[in-house]
């Protein structure tokens, strides 16, 4: 699939040492320094750009000088192209997450490597060990507030009816219907949202299935071309992958919440729905009743 967000494992090999090209890997610092990476590519994770002072951890530093900074020590500047990747299946989607933040910041030139990791390997393509010093440039943010969405904003939609607005709940089914995760204060999911867990986008090679494929996804779900879209999860990170799955299926008006359940659940005044009974079902409680 040839498609401008989305960049080939052929045509990035072929790109390889040009210096206009930045490629950023996104998995663990072990895998990148000891399993092998893409030669020349650069080390990061969303981690390092996360607000120090929040409890919510996915919430972006609000610094955005120290962002400057820390995407200028990559060698990124606004006229370089810059290719994202990561193991696809090994990760909450994280690739997306650092596209999502690159947009948001103004970048212009973005793009994720189809497949990853896991195709790049198959196909038997060259790799390096070792960390990789770029030289720095200087990165000038310019911030996109229409791809992302604060709690306050969300807040008022749930509270006055959003006809030409879909939230969409990117976690797992047990997640949405309220499963008690450990450090989450309230399970459940923010009210109206629809169920769109981020897993089911990406082919068994790890690439991303094909637009028109997505797109019945989405409208099976009720979800309307026309409409605005907000994606969460529970840390901002699954929710920015399927943001990035919705702008390959050509939905233009797509936003995220970085701080997600992490922040939502901790604020008492930000409604919660659950449905207990259905997760009972789905968990098996009510059939193991049954035969008890």
């Amino acid at each position: 699939m040839h498609h401008p967000l989305l960049i080939e494992t052929d045509t990035l090999q072929g790109r390889l040492g040009e210096s206009d090209l930045v490629v950023i890997d996104v998995r663990g610092k072990a895998s990148y320094e000891f399993g092998g990476h893409i030669p020349g590519a650069v080390h990061t994770t969303w981690h390092e750009y996360s607000d120090p002072n929040a409890v919510a951890k996915s919430l972006l530093n609000p610094d955005l000088a120290f962002l400057e900074h820390r995407l200028g020590a990559l060698g990124i500047s606004n006229e370089t192209e810059v290719v994202i990747y990561s193991n696809p299946y090994d990760n909450w989607g994280d690739e997306g997450r650092m596209f999502w933040m690159l947009e948001y910041l103004g970048h212009k030139r973005v793009s994720i490597l189809n497949g990853g990791w896991v195709k790049w390997t198959a196909e038997k393509r060259p790799f390096e060990h070792g960390a990789i010093m770029p030289r720095a440039r200087t990165f000038k943010a310019q911030p996109v507030k229409e791809v992302i969405v604060t709690k306050e904003e969300l807040k008022r939609l749930v509270r006055l009816g959003h006809p030409q607005t879909a939230i969409l709940d990117a976690r797992s089914l047990e997640e949405y219907l309220g499963k008690e995760i450990s450090g989450i204060p309230r399970p459940g999911h923010i009210p109206s949202a629809i169920h769109v867990p981020w897993n089911q986008f990406l082919n068994k090679d790890a690439t991303v299935k094909d637009p028109e494929f997505i797109q019945e996804l989405i409208e099976e779900k009720g979800i309307r071309s026309d409409q605005e879209l907000i994606c969460y999860c529970l840390g901002g990170i699954r929710s920015s992958w399927l943001y990035f799955v919705l702008k390959v299926a050509g939905y233009q008006k797509v936003r995220n919440y970085a701080g997600s359940w992490w922040e939502w659940s901790r604020d008492f005044a930000c409604p919660v729905e659950r449905d207990f009974h259905r997760l009972q079902q789905i968990l098996g409680y009510t059939q193991a009743a049954g035969s008890a």
